[in-house]
């Protein structure tokens, strides 16, 4: 699933290529007819943004809403190039003087009026962005408190309690700041929890300019631990169960 360094890297490649422009905008597969992606055209596209997982292209009193969940993607091409998928497969395509963005997949795309995008109970229930320009690590970490009785690994993931956050990051926060990831939140200090959060953002912050998310744990079960050698486990976690890697040695509950 695209986390949220990966959105908040298209928006800014999407409003750099398309920024200030009229688009043309058109939906050559049903399911983005379906979602009135062509009410769009001829708007300017007037900024983009990330919360979280979710990409917000605003064109004056509309908003393109997308969340691509597993399989989904933009792709940003120049215009009139060859797209590395089938056309007929696109869900929405942003047409510009030279540049193109395409959307393939995913499980939401949708068009609603900006000024309802407050009330929409899937973007205001979000918790504080990971990536936001306002990023403050005491104010992620007292949202994370409301849930004390779920382990850190499995809070990272609750988008109402810090937005942005997926898989890769949540094992990799974990292993960068040396926390036992099954832990609870109400067993974690507030140094420890922020200390969580910090590692976070300064990951994903990382990988939104380099376009590389590095690895230490996640994906590397039975390999050894970069720092101590031990052998590094994995095991589904959460409701979700969602496949959460660490170091037993380096992140041993303290």
């Amino acid at each position: 699933m695209a986390e949220g360094d990966t959105i908040l890297r298209a928006a800014r490649r999407i409003e750099k290529a398309l920024g200030g422009e009229q688009v043309e905008v058109s939906a050559p597969s049903p399911r983005g007819r379906a979602s009135g992606v062509q009410r769009l055209d001829g708007r300017t596209l007037e900024g983009a943004e990330a919360r979280g997982k979710h990409l917000l292209l605003h064109f004056g009193g509309l908003t393109l809403h997308s969340h691509l969940g597993m399989s989904g993607g933009w792709h940003l091409y120049e215009r009139e190039t060859a797209w590395r998928k089938a056309p007929g497969a696109a869900w929405a395509v942003l047409r510009g003087k030279s540049a193109e963005a395409v959307q393939f997949g995913g499980p939401t795309l949708r068009v609603l009026r900006s000024d309802a995008l407050r009330r929409d109970p899937t973007i205001a229930r979000l918790g504080p962005d990971i990536l936001a320009e306002d990023f403050d690590a005491a104010i992620v970490g007292r949202s994370l408190r409301t849930a004390p009785d779920l382990a850190i690994g499995d809070a990272l993931l609750d988008q109402t309690l810090v937005a942005g956050i997926g898989n890769i990051f949540k094992s990799e926060a974990c292993f960068a700041a040396h926390q036992d990831p099954w832990q609870a939140i109400a067993a974690i200090s507030d140094p420890q929890l922020q200390h969580v959060v910090q590692a976070a953002h300064h990951l994903m912050s990382e990988a939104v300019e380099s376009g590389r998310q590095d690895r230490a744990a996640y994906r590397r079960a039975g390999r050894p631990c970069p720092t101590c050698a031990t052998p590094i486990l994995s095991r589904g976690q959460g409701d979700a169960n969602r496949t959460t890697y660490w170091c037993p040695t380096c992140q041993a509950a303290s």
